[in-house]
């Protein structure tokens, strides 16, 4: 019971954690507060049996093969809770006659198998008895007489082979039986490695614990040193979440009237730009229009000549005469509105710098945070006093901490823990030697094998080597009739210690077989546990048997399995045990009716922000002159379609080619020569003055005042567009800002209030949870419990001794089963390597299998040859 209750202490800092509220979780302001201490624990609690596993799993296929039935959880169940056996006639019951058919029918293949066993051990020996009996008559082969027969080789080799095949077997086995006997003696005598690593882990599992709960109690200090971090930087602090938090309207607006204002100033350099150029396009257009009138007037004077009027240039002169009022500007810059008045305007705007007031807006608004610091200087006097509540908390702690007897209690289970480790060290010694009686014993039993084997080895190597198929049976060798001694000698050690072995292979089969499948599997999976965790199962008056063990309390849901699986999972104990119904300390951790104290005096902060102003009158005012300078009233289309226009009605080049053309239809004379001066000119006029001022690169005056033109008339057309509406957008989002600021701005403080307070609450809120999951995953990990579970079952009894012990009886067992073909083979090829008393005489020589010889020396008589009448002699038979 000690060990639960220190257990249980371990959780004291942890257990009110789950009773108190959730808390509103800032995003800035995580806290970091290290690693718990821990150590790696050495124990791996897995084994690997090495090339014996091949074994195991033959052995495994071989169990199932007897009890394939799954793993009886409602049977076992239902057997524990009827307590056969507690007053008489409990099983004439008909619910126990049930349970015991239910029990019998998934016994059945132990059961057959064990009653084979049975009467393997009763009438072999019996069998024997009888069979030497026998054989003392001279019956059952006891007789030293063969007959011959014609198969009397081939005979011989199949009983030789079958016996060397039996016996091979019979060795197989017994290899099987001595691995598994050595294996497991190999596997006690390095267990106590493993036993001294479970012992070091579960010291490591007392000692650290302490200082685990030392350092979650001493990292209280990180979020109360980063909350009295944030209370002496409250100005600032809070100062830039209510600027953040007024910045999302107040930036917009103040962005919209520098972008005004830059609006200003673009339109005045607009309005300049068309002023500019629409007077340089005018004189351009002016130069142009007088060369072209020269020319024209030029080419009409040219075209009255007399020359003209002779019939072959009449005609082309009177094409040209016509074609003359082309020559003329197209594009009339001179007829466009001015802007002069816009830009008056505009001037008049501009003497006052909007920009600069923007600015000021700007700074005031950036002043926030210092407005604050000025106000929440109060805030500062209620400082000693949430330090001494926050440290009132971590005395609290610490007090309850020491009050805990947790050291002394770990103190005691160390002493105890040490008593184990020496108890078992002490222990250890006469558990190897145990195990070495046992592995002698099972020594003992393979030498019997082994015995059995060397007569059946000896036989076979002395009756095939010394076997003379010249020799008739009367007069084998030494040699050969050894071999047949051998296999009879076998044969009498066979039914002397079969039922010797026998006997331990069904013990040790029914033994294992079901510790196997009873235990080993259903741990395996894990369905013993939930057997285990059946209610009142273990306990008749608890429902649940661990938690009515640890708490006192059967109806808390604790279970083995639970608890094993956490633990398997290097979980908390805390977590694994639910030590949380056994102690509360809410009293002492919840921290609530503190911080309710400390977020009375944080709501307590009144901050006014009127000095703020964005944008004043004289600002605003700007704006409206703006918007009725009269920019939305020019014409735009106007000086669009001029521009838009060719600069002359024709393509002078074209013109000028035109020209020369015709005037090359003409006679040769000066009349063509004139006017091919004439197209000269306007080819000059067009490249010099045309070409200018339609272009829109070019280093001459005239070239950049079209394009310029060009892109400010269409600047001033996009922005004169809803010039007003955009204006008064503008001031009713800096007043929308303002307003906000006068009059609203106290909302937005408290909320900001309120998120600064949970920022700070929210650091021991980080600090309860941090310490919950410590708790439940890092403080006082219980994977050392579930490794010694593991050791102890799945390691020492079901892989070391259960495994071992199958593989034992599966080798031993399948070497006794086959001593009976040996037997029988062994009995049988005697008769073929033994020298016999008696042997077959015919009197027809033609008859007589084996060849013979004058003098008869082979053993076969042949006086009746002669007329002698030849007796059969009979001898004394040898005993065997």
């Amino acid at each position: 019971m000690a060990v639960e209750l220190c257990l249980l202490l371990l959780l004291f800092c942890g257990s009110t954690i789950s009773e108190v509220q959730p808390i509103y979780k800032p995003p800035p302001g995580t806290l970091d507060f290290g690693f718990v201490p821990s150590k790696t624990y050495d124990t791996g609690a897995y084994h690997e049996p090495g090339s014996i596993g091949i074994l195991f799993k033959i052995v495994h296929a071989f169990l199932y093969l007897v009890q394939p039935n799954s793993f009886p959880q409602d049977l076992i169940r239902k057997v524990a809770q009827q307590q056969l056996g507690k007053t008489q006639g409990d099983y004439q019951k008909p619910e126990n006659v049930v349970l015991t058919l239910q029990a019998i029918y998934y016994e059945i293949g132990f059961i057959v198998s064990a009653a084979l066993g049975l009467l393997f051990i009763l009438l072999l020996p019996l069998v024997g008895l009888c069979f030497c009996m026998c054989r003392c008559c001279d019956n059952c082969g006891g007789e030293m007489h063969q007959r011959q027969k014609k198969n009397a080789d081939c005979q011989r080799s199949c009983f030789a082979t079958f016996l060397f095949v039996a016996s091979l077997i019979i060795s197989v086995g017994v290899l099987c039986a001595y691995a598994a006997n050595q294996h497991l003696t190999n596997q006690v005598r390095g267990a106590k490695k493993l036993v001294n690593s479970n012992f070091k882990d579960l010291k490591i599992f007392l000692n650290d614990t302490p200082a685990q709960i030392d350092y979650l109690v001493s990292q209280y200090n990180t979020a109360k040193d980063k909350a009295l971090s944030d209370l002496n930087n409250v100005g600032p602090v809070l100062g830039t979440r209510v600027q953040e938090q007024l910045g999302k309207e107040v930036r917009p607006a103040l962005d919209a009237a520098l972008t005004m204002a830059g609006a200003i100033r673009e339109t005045k350099e607009a309005l300049e730009n068309v002023s500019v150029s629409v007077e340089v396009l005018q004189e351009g257009t002016e130069r142009l229009r007088a060369n072209l009138t020269d020319v024209k007037t030029h080419l009409s004077n040219t075209l009255n000549d007399s020359a003209c009027n002779a019939a072959q240039a009449a005609s082309t002169c009177n094409i040209i005469r016509n074609s003359l009022s082309q020559l003329n500007v197209n594009a009339n810059f001179s007829g466009l509105p001015g802007v002069s008045s816009q830009l008056a305007k505009v001037n008049d705007v501009l003497k006052i710098d909007l920009s600069s007031l923007v600015q000021k807006g700007y700074a005031a608004f950036n002043d926030t945070p210092d407005l604050v610091v000025n106000q929440t200087r109060n805030i500062l006097s209620a400082v000693p006093y949430i330090k001494s509540v926050l440290e009132s908390i971590g005395s609290n702690i610490t007090t309850f901490t020491k009050a805990l007897p947790v050291q002394k209690i770990l103190d005691d289970l160390m002493v105890y823990l040490t008593q184990s480790e020496a108890y078992v060290q002490d222990y250890f010694p006469l558990v190897e030697q145990y195990d070495f009686y046992r592995w002698l014993g099972c020594l003992i039993l393979c030498c019997m094998v082994v015995l059995i084997l060397v007569f059946y080895y000896l036989g076979l190597l002395c009756g095939t080597c010394g076997y003379d198929k010249h020799a008739s049976p009367t007069t084998r060798g030494c040699i050969s009739n050894t071999g047949g001694n051998f296999l009879m000698a076998g044969v009498g050690f066979s039914f002397l210690f079969s039922w010797v072995l026998m006997t331990v292979v069904v013990l040790t089969f029914v033994t294992g077989g079901n510790v196997e499948k009873l235990v080993c599997e259903p741990f395996e999976d894990k369905n013993l546990f939930k057997v285990l965790d059946t209610p009142y199962l273990l306990n008749q008056q608890w429902k649940n048997y661990l938690a009515g063990i640890l708490f006192k309390n059967p109806n808390v849901n604790l279970t083995f399995e639970k608890v094993y699986s956490d633990c398997k999972e290097n979980k908390g104990i805390y977590t694994s045990l639910h030590l949380e119904y056994l102690f509360n300390i809410n009293e002492f951790l919840n921290i609530s009716m503190y911080t309710e104290d400390v977020a009375l005096k944080i709501e307590h902060i009144q901050i006014n922000l009127s000095k703020i102003i964005l944008l004043d009158e004289i600002g605003k005012e700007n704006l409206l002159n703006f918007s009725s300078s009269g920019i939305d009233g020019i014409d735009f289309s106007a000086y669009l379609t001029e521009i838009n226009k060719s600069v002359t009605k024709v393509d002078l080049l074209s013109f000028a080619n035109d020209l020369e053309a015709r005037a090359d239809q003409l006679p040769k004379g000066a009349l063509e020569n004139a006017l091919k001066g004439h197209a000269n000119s306007i080819r000059m006029i067009h490249n010099q003055q045309v070409v200018p001022l339609e272009q829109a690169m070019t280093v001459k005056k005239y070239v950049k005042a079209r394009s310029t033109l060009n892109q400010s008339v269409r600047l001033l057309k996009k922005t004169s567009s809803e010039l007003m509406v955009k204006v008064k957008n503008v001031i009713s989002a800096v007043n929308a800002a303002q307003f906000l600021i006068n009059n609203n701005a106290s909302q937005v403080i408290v909320q900001e209030t309120k998120k600064y307070m949970d920022t700070i609450v929210g650091y021991f809120e980080q600090y309860t949870e941090w310490v919950k999951e410590s708790i439940a995953m890092e403080v006082a990990a219980c994977k050392p419990i579930a490794n010694v579970i593991d050791t102890a079952v799945d390691i020492f009894l079901c892989s070391y001794i259960t495994d071992s012990v199958n593989t034992f009886w599966f080798g031993l067992g399948g070497s006794s089963m086959f001593l009976i073909p040996a037997i029988i083979f062994a009995v049988k090829l005697s008769k073929y390597y033994r020298r016999m008393d008696t042997e077959d005489v015919y009197d027809d020589v033609e008859t007589i299998p084996m060849k013979t010889t004058e003098n008869g020396n082979n053993g076969y008589h042949k006086e009746h040859l002669y007329g002698i009448h030849n007796p059969v002699f009979t001898s004394s038979v040898e005993q065997w």
